[in-house]
């Protein structure tokens, strides 16, 4: 199941620092007011270089379908640094 794809792949940021460094700066832009917005298309593509396949849409529903997962974006950028 693709959703299990996209949560192993948000487990293997969370644990390669150098990893999530990467995904940071390739997949995530800052806002003017400091939010960030990540494309999901190139969190996508991204995690495919890696070898997870998931499409933005099953990303999406990670990221916003249940009370767990919602949070899960926010949790990332918070990893974050400058």
């Amino acid at each position: 199941m693709s959703l299990e794809q996209v949560n192993a792949f948000y487990e293997h940021l969370t644990a390669d620092a150098a990893l999530y460094e990467q995904y940071f700066h390739k997949c995530g832009t800052q806002g003017c007011f400091g939010e960030l917005h990540w494309d999901k298309t190139k969190v996508v593509y991204f995690a495919a270089t890696i070898g997870y396949n998931f499409t933005p849409d099953e990303l999406h529903q990670v990221w916003f379908g249940s009370e767990d997962d919602s949070n899960r974006e926010e949790l990332l950028s918070s990893r974050r640094t400058y």
